[in-house]
């Protein structure tokens, strides 16, 4: 089980913006990993609504369960434990639930496992650079009949991390564009897709 207090800054990009700075950063294809996350929420939306989220991410070295409890506008605390291969497959499937430290949380939440449900599932091909003492992560994600960019920026202190974080769009010519988490990016599709 890791514990740890997530400070992130996000900003949609455009296509073009996307490439460009691909190239600036001189990304070849074997630097882009894939992911996969799979969310997770009860059918009433206890987890949105305390502005929560919860996922199983897949990714190339290893699988974990991680949920995100919102700390302050830019700051998360995360939970996450680490999962093999078949409990990840048990607990997407409903039909078992492995990440103890995740699940202690949930219960100080009210909200028990067997109350969850698979939602859905986005891909993302994802470049992580290290950049003036943080994370920058460059993201192209697949979801439903959608497609998205976005430049996140990952640090350990939100004041520092804001003004580099901005200093980078302005540096780079990008518009600042509000963007959401993923997974609410995820469920407003699944959302007009039902409609």
């Amino acid at each position: 089980m890791s514990q740890q207090l997530e400070i992130e800054f996000k900003n949609l990009l455009t296509k073009e913006e996307y490439h460009r700075l691909l190239t600036h950063f001189n990304i070849q294809q074997e630097q882009i990993a894939r992911q996969e996350n799979h969310y997770f929420d009860t059918p009433g939306q206890h987890l949105k609504k305390a502005m929560s989220g919860l996922r199983i991410r897949v990714l190339p070295s290893h699988i974990e369960c991680t949920l995100k409890e919102r700390s302050t506008e830019n700051a998360y605390l995360e939970t996450t434990d680490r999962l093999s291969d078949d409990a990840a497959t048990e607990m997407i499937q409903g039909t078992g639930f492995h990440a103890p430290s995740v699940k202690q949380r949930l219960a100080a939440m009210h909200i028990q496992p067997e109350q969850l449900q698979l939602f859905g599932t986005l891909a993302t091909n994802r470049v992580e650079i290290e950049y003036k003492g943080g994370i920058l992560f460059l993201d192209h994600s697949f979801y439903l009949q959608c497609e998205d960019y976005e430049v996140e920026y990952e640090t350990n202190d939100e004041q520092t991390g804001i003004d580099i974080f901005q200093r980078f769009l302005a540096e780079h010519h990008i518009e600042k564009r509000h963007a959401k988490k993923k997974i609410a990016r995820f469920a407003e599709a699944l959302a007009q897709q039902s409609e």
